[in-house]
């Protein structure tokens, strides 16, 4: 039997490049992404959804619903040849006798004005915080993940990471907040890997304005 000729039998290891690690102390590791920059038409950039506002227009439709039909009845009443009602000849007495500087005067006029100061804020802004708007890939298709599912994706992923023990997201807008606890293994290999997994995360999340991530991890606290 004959070997195969042409090889000099002899092996050069190729050389290992090693990752850079921040040296952090070992009771706790904390760090901060920012999120990386979006591929050439990947931005999407979409606008929050506006909230129907269900609630405060049918009560501002009921308060006016219910004091348009009493005014309505009552000048009806008077019309018919019949006294007005008690309270809106008090109130017409007391519109009449009372100074503009009076306390109850002052105080109504406040609360009148903060209502209005309050639907007007309510008409101005498009409210549904919990809604993240995700990026268009379709121009008459617009999609929103609530940012409970989205805390719920990012924990998941967190806890395949070895070593996390339990992890903690807090979502907002702009910023993902994920405080692991590590029972074992180096803390800032943790978080790198943390930093790692949750920025894939975030990418696969397709939202239009991608948080910011912030990732502390520590360990977990004596018993007793």
């Amino acid at each position: 039997m004959s070997e195969p000729q042409g090889s000099e039998g002899t092996t050069q290891r190729l050389p290992v490049i090693e990752k850079a690690e921040p040296e952090l102390g070992q009771s706790e590791s904390a760090a901060a992404y920012e999120p990386r920059p979006a591929l050439e038409g990947e931005d999407g950039r979409t606008h929050r959804f506006w909230s129907a506002r269900r609630v405060p227009a049918a009560v501002v439709a009921t308060l006016l619903l219910v004091v348009a039909g009493t005014f309505l009845y009552d000048i009806a009443a008077v019309r018919a040849d019949q006294r007005a009602m008690f309270w809106r000849r008090e109130l017409a007495r007391q519109l009449a006798e009372r100074p503009l500087d009076d306390t109850w005067v002052l105080v109504g006029a406040g609360v009148a004005a903060a209502l209005g100061l309050w639907l007007i804020v309510l008409a101005a802004t498009p409210g549904l915080r919990d809604v993240l708007p995700m990026r268009r890939t379709h121009p008459d298709v617009r999609a929103g993940l609530h940012r409970g599912a989205a805390a719920t994706v990012l924990r998941d992923r967190a806890m395949e990471v070895s070593g996390v023990q339990s992890v903690r997201v807090r979502m907002r807008r702009r910023r993902a907040d994920v405080r692991a606890v590590s029972h074992f293994r180096e803390l800032d290999d943790v978080r790198a890997d943390l930093d790692e997994v949750l920025a894939d995360a975030i990418r696969a999340l397709g939202l239009s304005r991608r948080p910011a991530l912030s990732v502390h991890v520590r360990r977990p606290g004596r018993k007793g």
